[in-house]
């Protein structure tokens, strides 16, 4: 048989490839084709190779390109096999007169039409291929040549069925093909276009599972692509914008990458665009910001002009969207820009490296107000039957985010939506397991164009809390979230999250969110504690999370990393015992000693005494493990120690406890090894309060105190009402 004879064989696979433009039945083509029974019967009768190529070749003639159905294709697989094709993709000979490919090329052309079944796309025996068939996608020869290109044609053919499989996604990045489509592409041969149309489609399918087995690669393409974007001239600049999200990588994103990208983005922003070229390129900029937030933009006056060009236009298309009611809303297209707003939140609140000027921070949160208002605006209409919509909860965030910043503009909108925002809350907290979704869906919507992109946080009320604390600060939003129910909720919330961290968890996998979502809560009730103790004390949600609190100190103090959740939780208990101190549950039982204990170990071992050169004396200086989060700390410490104080007489077992915990002793015997100068004033006040209730409430604390030189200490340091405490008898 002649190679032409071979050729013509090979168009076998066309006629698969265009069956499916045409919907005829088996028997209409066999009435127009007669003949083409009994040459399948030919084909399942051929006992070799030349037999075979004969049959092929009548098989082919009988049926024209496009007279080929779903059930002749599949009695062709049944008359052929996979034994035949597979022979011919690994034969390394070629008929006398014929290209070394020819062999290759009709088994990839009988495979095409067999993959054009969907059942046999997914085939073991088609599987096992992927690795064959992605080498001829980067095989070299001669690109002018029609049957090399046909075979290519082929192949695509293939692994694009093998893609729409259920599980073909896994088995062509196992079997090498994302690298041979990144190779192809960047080699710009025969084909690459399609190259990179299936290599968006596996990105959208697996992206974490590309980018495992071949990042190198897709960076290599990340690199090209990012280049033609930032040189387009034409309309390909826009179609960029949308494949460019899916090649950015779950890790960082070279630097040369995001020159390019930012410097192509500035261009198209900056000129006069519809809004199908605009949105696109807000899209792009909104997945930047939340792979690199603001380290893609550069610095001085170009990039603070490009982030306020930003932010700009992302509230005008939030306010567009929102204000107008009856529209239709492109929620990709705002959610992206909410990103960008929030991009903008962050920037406005930056003290220090900030790329904006103090007069650009003033425009933009004035403009970022009215966009916010317009968010306020919508989640005013929404429905009880739209709470689980993802655009709601892309909302919600963007007003979390503000929130957490400002709270004093809008005032009037926000207490009115605070009911709703509370409801809203407790939907998705009692509904866990929709919430977890719901919010994958919301990473899918706003900046990630594929399911299984970076996710936004995990809950609502984790959104919320920031802008809850500084709500429950004053009187009039405090008392809305009273009557709404929000303490009781935020209560469960922590207990729900506080397993979480409890033994028997892995901490080391939990996000950070949670601890400081963990923390946030704990200012949140120290502000309730402050501004409505009789909460505290009617509320029974409270009593519950004094037990948690206190048989969760003990072990908290002792983890390493955790001192300022532990100093949040230590002072939060004391500041509750105080007001729950009538409770069984603080009357010496195990749990309240344990907690107690482990205050004390936090609030004692803040400083110690460290030794200067040149000098006799030491000085107060604080403990390692407290001197790098002070400032987040101190303010804590202080209550807490106020808090401690408050307690000592209302539980007539703490002072015997601290005196058995040698804190009394032990910090006299500091005041004493350091210099006075050294120890500031609200330091001695802080440790007079404390030694003066001890000495007060337990004459063995007063003697244990006046053996410790409590007196002399006590007059070095001017510590009046401890002096003339410890002198009486």
């Amino acid at each position: 048989m002649s190679c032409c004879d071979l050729a013509a064989a090979g168009q076998l696979g066309k006629a698969g490839i265009m069956a499916s433009d045409c919907e005829p039945a088996l028997n209409q083509a066999e009435s127009r084709n007669p003949t083409l029974e009994r040459y399948l019967g030919a084909l399942r009768e051929a006992k070799n190779d030349s037999e075979q190529f004969a049959a092929l070749l009548l098989v082919t003639k009988a049926v024209k390109a496009g007279d080929i159905d779903a059930k002749t294709r599949r009695r062709i697989f049944d008359a052929v096999g996979f034994t035949f094709p597979n022979r011919l993709l690994t034969s390394k000979e070629a008929p006398d007169g014929c290209p070394d490919h020819v062999l290759r090329a009709l088994g990839v052309a009988l495979l095409a039409c067999f993959c054009s079944d969907p059942e046999l796309a997914a085939h073991p025996q088609v599987l096992n291929k992927i690795p064959i068939l992605s080498t001829f996608l980067t095989a070299r020869g001669d690109p002018d040549d029609a049957a090399r290109r046909s075979m290519i044609d082929d192949t695509y053919q293939c692994l694009t069925a093998v893609a729409g499989t259920p599980r073909g996604p896994r088995h062509l990045i196992a079997g090498g093909t994302v690298s041979a489509l990144c190779q192809a592409y960047l080699g710009h041969g025969y084909g690459f276009d399609q190259a990179l149309a299936l290599l968006v489609g596996l990105l959208a399918a697996a992206e974490t599972q590309c980018w495992k087995e071949a990042e190198p690669d897709l960076l290599a393409v990340l690199r090209g692509l990012s280049e033609d974007f930032q040189k387009a001239e034409d309309a390909s600049k826009f179609e960029l914008c949308q494949l460019l999200p899916l090649f950015l990588p779950p890790t960082t994103v070279p630097s040369e990458c995001l020159r390019d990208l930012q410097a192509g983005l500035a261009r198209i922003l900056g000129s006069k665009l519809s809004s199908w070229q605009r949105n696109p390129a807000l899209k792009l900029a909104a997945r930047l910001a939340h792979a690199c937030g603001s380290d893609w933009i550069p610095a001085g006056s170009s990039g603070s002009k490009f982030l306020a060009l930003l932010v700009n236009l992302a509230c005008v298309e939030v306010r567009l969207a929102l204000e107008e009611t009856g529209t239709e809303v492109k929620e990709d297209v705002v959610t992206a820009c909410y990103a960008l707003m929030e991009l903008g939140i962050q920037e406005c609140t930056r003290c220090e490296q900030s790329l904006l000027k103090e007069p650009q921070k003033v425009q933009l949160v004035s403009i970022m107000k009215e966009a916010i208002g317009a968010v306020i605006h919508y989640l005013q209409q929404v429905g009880q039957e739209k709470q689980k919509e993802p655009f709601v909860f892309a909302s919600v965030r963007i007003l979390g985010a503000w929130l957490a910043e400002e709270t004093s503009s809008l005032r009037k909108e926000v207490c009115q939506l605070l009911p709703f925002l509370v409801r809203y809350a407790k939907t998705l907290y009692e509904e866990a397991e929709e919430t977890n979704d719901l919010s994958q869906q919301v990473a899918t919507l706003a900046i990630s164009p594929t399911t299984s992109g970076p996710t936004w946080p995990g809950d609502a009320l984790r959104l919320l809390l920031p802008g809850w604390c500084h709500l429950t600060v004053e009187d009039g939003p405090r008392e809305i979230l009273i009557k709404e129910g929000a303490p009781s909720l935020l209560c469960k919330y922590f207990l729900q999250q506080w397993e979480l961290t409890s033994p028997g968890h892995d901490t080391s996998v939990l996000p950070d969110s949670v601890e400081i979502g963990l923390q946030t809560c704990c200012h949140i009730f120290l502000n309730l504690v402050v501004t409505a103790p009789g909460l505290i004390k009617r509320d029974a949600c409270f009593t519950s999370l004094m037990n948690t609190l206190m048989t969760s100190l003990p072990a908290l103090v002792q983890q390493q990393g955790r001192l300022l959740l532990a100093a949040n939780v230590a002072t939060l208990g004391l500041l509750m015992a105080r007001l729950l101190s009538t409770s069984p549950a603080l009357q010496g039982t195990p749990a309240s000693r344990g907690f107690f204990a482990a205050a004390i170990l936090f609030l004692s071992q803040s400083h110690v005494a460290r030794a200067t050169p040149g000098s006799d004396q030491a000085v107060l200086a604080l403990s390692p493990d407290y001197e790098g989060i002070w400032a987040d700390l101190q303010e804590l410490w202080f209550l807490g120690m106020q808090a401690f104080t408050g307690c000592v007489p209302l539980l007539p077992w703490l002072a015997p406890a601290a005196l058995r915990s040698r804190w009394p002793q032990e910090l006299l015997q500091l005041l004493g090894s350091v210099s006075p100068n050294s120890v500031k004033p609200e330091m001695v006040a802080a440790y007079q309060g404390v030694l003066v209730e001890l000495a007060r409430a337990n004459r063995l604390c007063r003697e244990a105190m006046r053996l410790q030189a409590g007196e002399e200490t006590a007059s070095h340091y001017r510590m009046a009402a401890l002096e003339q405490c410890l002198s009486e008898p």
